[in-house]
């Protein structure tokens, strides 16, 4: 789905003609494994099937936009993500939503691998640098390209320092286990991305922190849990966010 589909859409792009700007989500684990600050020159080679069917999408990506779109006039870029916190995420096998239900629970949150490093941001910080990227490759197709989109270097955290700031939103006795998990799948030990050059190209910058991401998110469960309409509270939050510009 993430190889073909990609190309699939990519060929729509190709013949029907009239699209100006596009922008394809990938994540921060296209890269090779490494230990040190991934900037977007840094190789591609997603190590499991997920990153590395994704690093594909990259190169499909790179590859219609030199042989087909460019000279269509089509903006296309990619946004290699981060990891992104906020309410309303339930995915299995994810930190903060393993994390609340576990609290909800009234177990010990069970890390799979504690000291792993990830650059953690607030979701509406990602899709506020999607659209920024979107509408201005649109009046400039010259900046499409591949982009980071991280967080500051201060909020690329340990799985555990994240867990921790959930515990302290939490509250309730919330705690984490001391131990890590067992029989825990590969986990790239760092993850850390340099998002200088979307912030050089769009003058982008993150306004929320992880900490800010943690207390969002327990905000959303609160709500939930109180019986609010989570539509309104979800448009209220974007509305916040972006009256901030």
């Amino acid at each position: 789905v993430n190889g073909m589909g990609t190309v699939g859409l990519l060929e729509c792009i190709r013949l029907v003609g009239g699209v100006r700007s596009a922008l394809l989500v990938t994540t921060d684990k296209v890269y090779a494994e490494s230990g040190g600050v991934l900037a977007e020159d840094a190789p591609l080679g997603g190590y499991d099937p997920y990153a590395n069917s994704k690093s594909w999408c990259e190169l499909a990506a790179d590859c219609y936009r030199r042989c087909f779109l460019r000279e269509r006039g089509v903006a296309l870029s990619t946004a290699r993500a981060g990891n992104a916190l906020g309410g309303g995420d339930d995915g299995a096998y994810r930190l903060l939503p393993d994390c609340i239900r576990a609290a909800r629970r009234g177990e010990p949150i069970s890390l799979r691998a504690p000291a792993s490093v990830r650059p953690y941001q607030h979701v509406f910080d990602a899709l506020a640098a999607y659209l920024t990227v979107a509408r201005r490759q649109a009046e400039d197709p010259a900046l499409a390209g591949a982009y980071n989109v991280g967080p500051d270097p201060a909020d690329c955290l340990t799985a555990a320092q994240l867990a921790d700031l959930f515990c302290a939103a939490w509250g309730g006795g919330c705690k984490r286990a001391s131990a890590g998990g067992q029989d825990a799948p590969h986990e790239s030990p760092a993850l850390v991305l340099d998002a200088r050059k979307l912030r050089r190209t769009f003058g982008f910058a993150p306004r929320r922190t992880a900490e800010d991401a943690v207390r969002d998110a327990v905000a959303w469960e609160r709500a939930l849990d109180a019986g609010e309409d989570m539509a309104r509270f979800a448009d209220a939050a974007l509305r916040a966010y972006f009256e901030e510009e």
